[in-house]
């Protein structure tokens, strides 16, 4: 136990149990921690510890966040702004998203043809709109869209 009166070894083991389900942010790691009572200060020490023996890291995460969800079919505006939401900064995120070397629009094509496949072109300027639309909120850019309706 520290002077606080914290079990040192406890937060540790609560800690790691989390990292062994999934990758976790920092910032993630840190919120789960002290939403289930543990000290800021003494979580914020102990990810840094497990951050400095590589058993916590934003690199990892960021890797594996970004590959799940292009496995679901999410554009990198998206992905970007959800490892922003997760503490990842945007340096690390664009590096992640660049070296992952997804074909974007490939990737907005086959979730237009999963969706929308079986249905009749959107002829209509309302139809057309509301699918580009869907494709925006899966966080594909403007050229992608736009690519795919030309």
């Amino acid at each position: 136990m520290t002077e606080s009166g914290i079990n040192h070894a406890e937060l540790r083991e609560a800690a790691l149990r989390l990292l062994a389900r999934r990758e976790h942010s920092y910032l993630e790691l840190v919120h789960k921690l002290t939403r289930r009572g543990w000290p800021e200060a003494e979580v914020e020490a102990l990810v840094d510890e497990l951050a400095g023996e590589n058993l916590q890291s934003d690199e990892r995460f960021a890797e594996s966040y970004v590959r799940s969800r292009v496995a679901r079919h999410y554009g990198p505006i998206r992905i970007r702004a959800e490892l922003g939401e997760r503490g990842i900064d945007r340096v690390l995120a664009e590096r992640i998203l660049r070296e992952q070397e997804v074909d974007w629009f490939g990737l907005a094509a086959d979730w237009y043809q999963r969706r929308y496949g079986t249905q009749p072109a959107a002829e209509d300027l309302r139809e057309r709109s509301r699918r580009q639309q869907a494709l925006a909120r899966r966080g594909f850019a403007h050229e992608h869209v736009r690519e795919l309706f030309d």
